[in-house]
């Protein structure tokens, strides 16, 4: 009878658990958490001068000025004096200049690699 007791009890323990069902979360679909993160994009001043700055960083020119508020960065190297200019325009846009003055001979590619920085700098 004790063995009968005891199957009969391991059975009904079997059912029970052969009865559980387990629920996923489904792909896609998740707990609440905390509050995402809003990454608020640079405007694109911000954006443009920077990439003007790392340009003249990225070809060995050394800032020897930055006015914001005139949009202007002032740079020199071998004798060369460098500035970008960094303005809105009044559609919203932004209008970035590099000048070069004085000894240009000494590097004459180098208003050119500037440029090319400044636009692998902004992404393109």
């Amino acid at each position: 009878m004790t063995i009968l007791r005891g199957s009969l009890a391991l059975g009904i323990i079997t059912s029970l658990i052969a009865g559980c069902a387990v629920y996923e979360v489904a792909p896609g679909v998740y707990a609440p958490g905390p509050a995402p993160v809003t990454v608020v994009p640079a405007t694109t001043f911000e954006r443009s001068w920077a990439a003007a700055r790392n340009a003249f960083l990225d070809q060995g020119v050394r800032v020897v000025g930055e006015e914001r508020s005139t949009g202007t960065i002032s740079g020199t190297k071998s004798g060369i004096n460098l500035a970008a200019y960094v303005r809105n325009q009044a559609d919203g846009s932004v209008r970035v200049e590099f000048r070069t003055v004085g000894a240009t001979e000494v590097d004459p590619q180098l208003i050119e690699r500037i440029y090319q920085s400044y636009e692998r700098n902004m992404g393109r």
